[in-house]
């Protein structure tokens, strides 16, 4: 069962409210998703998740691909058993790790390069550790150095497998410092693995196709319309989109003024709290983001009032909560002191702690967005 409503649209920006419709439950949108890589959240069990107020997840096919295997998962129930997440999920289809583990490694490079940079990579150019070729991609493992092989069947059955509610096609994801030429074979690329993803597909799960193009506005605009064209049940948007607020909000502008105004529409892998208000309101319904679990680990917080390195000194004195008013665990039981003492000691609970805070501010965030979208406030 998959279906997608919109439910208000707003009369101030492309932000709209919507109800995505899964077997395994109904999710609000707009909505932030965070990033179950290997069927898990860092540090957390399922259930702390769920109270965070997160909908859904996204888990790796590439990684699970690794270890323990689709075939493994499957003999288990699949993801949502396999992991106890009673809630809906989505799973990429490998197509970032083409860039994170290829030129993303080789130049040390995100997808998100602040302020342009010169272009250092050529149409036919080759990652060091990875092959791309037209019919799919070789990997070396990074795991035990086998050479494993990704392409639209593959990651279609593997998906099909591994049993999430949504899934994406094959793409590549181009690195952020390509050329024009090299982004355009990109393109193409990607063009044609949606065709044969679609091919392939067995229809027991939404497919979302994925439009690409860098920061090449015609590239953009001609990849929303060919994918937008196809019947996918909803569409990501992939790849770079800029090194600044301003101007994420202009390239996701291209793709979802072109893009089929009745199906959802996910971004790919980003999302700071500056950056959610312009994802939502250039009219995305969904989005991924490590950051409140990455950043959670490495000791920041996320509050009202900004950024809290929890391992500075100056918060070993701190009888306050992370949020004042903030109902979390980590809020309602601890101070900022006590967390800074478990960073500064190394101790993983204070990594929990932040990521369960993190996750709910997130989602508060995005929650209060939403009551502002029906009130037409957003």
């Amino acid at each position: 069962m998959f279906k997608f409503t919109i439910t208000k649209k707003s009369k101030k920006s492309r932000a709209r409210l919507g109800l995505l419709k899964t077997s395994h439950g109904v999710i609000e949108t707009p909505v932030m998703i965070p990033v179950a890589t290997q069927a898990s959240i860092k540090t957390l069990n399922s259930e702390q998740v769920k109270k965070t107020g997160s909908q859904l997840l996204i888990c790796n096919t590439y990684h699970l691909r690794l270890r323990p295997g689709e075939k493994v998962i499957k003999s288990l129930g699949g993801l949502h058993q396999f992991m106890n997440w009673s809630k809906p999920l989505m799973t990429d289809s490998g197509g970032f790790q083409v860039f994170s583990l290829g030129f993303g490694r080789d130049f040390n490079v995100s997808k998100i390069i602040k302020g342009r940079v010169k272009s250092q990579i050529k149409a036919g150019q080759q990652p060091k550790l990875l092959k791309i070729t037209k019919t799919g991609v070789w990997f070396r493992s990074h795991v035990d150095g086998r050479k494993i092989f990704l392409g639209p069947k593959e990651s279609m059955e593997i998906q099909s497998a591994l049993g999430a509610d949504i899934i994406f096609a094959f793409d590549e994801c181009p690195p952020p410092h390509a050329n024009r030429a090299y982004v355009s074979d990109s393109v193409e690329l990607t063009h044609k693995w949606a065709e044969l993803c679609l091919k392939h597909h067995d229809k027991k799960q939404a497919l979302y196709g994925i439009a690409q193009g860098g920061h090449f506005r015609d590239l953009r605009l001609k990849s929303a319309r060919f994918i937008g064209s196809l019947p996918f049940d909803g569409f990501g948007i992939g790849g770079e989109l800029g090194g600044s607020v301003l101007e994420m909000k202009k390239m996701l502008a291209w793709v979802t003024a072109e893009l089929p105004e009745g199906k959802p529409r996910h971004m790919l892998g980003t999302g700071h709290p500056e950056d959610i208000p312009a994802i939502i309101a250039s009219g995305c319904d969904t989005f991924d983001s490590i950051v409140p679990t990455h950043f959670g680990r490495h000791g920041t917080a996320f509050t009202s009032s900004g950024r809290l390195n929890l391992s500075n000194l100056i918060f070993l004195k701190d009888k306050k909560p992370l949020e004042p008013g903030c109902e979390c665990e980590a809020c309602t039981g601890y101070s900022r002191a006590y967390i800074s003492h478990l960073f500064r000691s190394r101790e993983l609970l204070g990594m929990q702690l932040l990521s369960i805070h993190n996750l709910t501010f997130f989602n508060r965030l995005v929650s209060d967005i939403r009551r502002k979208i029906e009130e037409g406030k957003f």
